[in-house]
């Protein structure tokens, strides 16, 4: 069973408009980080400060502009009360630009803690890097309740570039688990090739749509000379990987949050809030979609 994860509002997209229902029947039904975020803030937060959804005005700031589109296509979900789950996305390069209209110095803005004052001790991260969502954590979760395999180090390999990489996991010198990270259109496009003719082995895989992953997005603060700032994104990486990992199934929170908010892991409210359905359209209806 192939299950194509949807990290990418990019990926989403083009797979509803253009590859249709063959690919999007594959495509996990798991809400988006962005989507559940709106839920947390609006629901359960707002329940939790007596606020109604419309009294809170939540903003995303994200690296992509696709990040724009997901929060418009989301619609209004039935426990936010006719609320959007979020009301403004932003993304980095746009901070930047009203951060240099208040004659506030982008350049002179030093990076300094993921959080400001808050003692980041008490902050943790999931076991993905940079630009990764959540393939690890699924790898050792599939692992460990196929297989009774802990696995604790999850190792990459790349395969035709460094946006194409393999994760395997091998019992009795056979290989049993096979996942991969698809990032780029370049890698999308080889991999739905692939899947059409039959000769793609592999049961899981994390697809967005930017080479190089969520950080190389448009949407990012940009050197004068309109390019990445590299030297940027490997600073917030580098305060990023010092956050210690902690897995969510150990997480007091997480399960505070399942028991409080979602009244169960598998209620009715939790496949409502967590989970979503995907549209098929007919292929050519778009056809300025076909050449992503």
């Amino acid at each position: 069973m192939l299950s194509l994860r949807r990290e990418s509002q990019g990926w989403v997209r083009y797979a509803e408009r253009v590859l249709g229902r063959p690919i999007t029947a594959h495509l996990c039904t798991a809400k988006s980080p962005q989507q559940v975020m709106g839920s947390l803030v609006k629901d359960y937060f707002a329940r939790q400060q007596n606020l109604s959804p419309e009294k809170i005005f939540h903003v995303i700031v994200a690296p992509c502009y696709d990040k724009k589109l997901e929060a418009l296509q989301e619609g209004f979900p039935p426990a936010l009360h006719g609320s959007r789950g979020a009301d403004c996305v932003l993304t980095s390069g746009e901070i930047a630009q009203i951060m240099e209209q208040g004659e506030l110095s982008v350049k002179d803005a030093a990076v300094d803690t993921l959080f400001g004052d808050l003692k980041e001790d008490k902050v943790t991260r999931h076991d993905g890097a940079s630009s990764d969502g959540h393939l690890a954590h699924i790898f050792r979760h599939a692992a460990k309740e196929l297989f009774n395999e802990d696995v604790e180090e999850v190792t990459y390999r790349a395969l035709r570039n460094k946006d194409f990489q393999e994760v395997t996991l091998e019992k009795n010198g056979e290989v049993v688990l096979r996942f991969a990270a698809a990032y780029g259109f370049r890698n999308i496009q080889n991999m739905i090739l692939k899947l059409k003719k039959g000769k793609f082995p592999y049961h899981f895989v994390e697809v967005l749509a930017c080479a190089g992953g969520c950080l190389s997005g448009r949407g990012q603060a940009q050197t004068p000379d309109g390019h990445a700032d590299k030297a940027l994104l490997r600073q917030m990486e580098g305060i990023y990987a010092d956050i210690p990992v902690r897995r969510a199934e150990s997480s007091a929170h997480v399960q505070e949050l399942y028991q409080e908010w979602l009244e169960g892991i598998n209620s009715p409210k939790a496949r409502e809030v967590l989970h979503t359905t995907y549209q098929s359209q007919e292929r050519g209806a778009h056809s300025l979609d076909i050449k992503w």
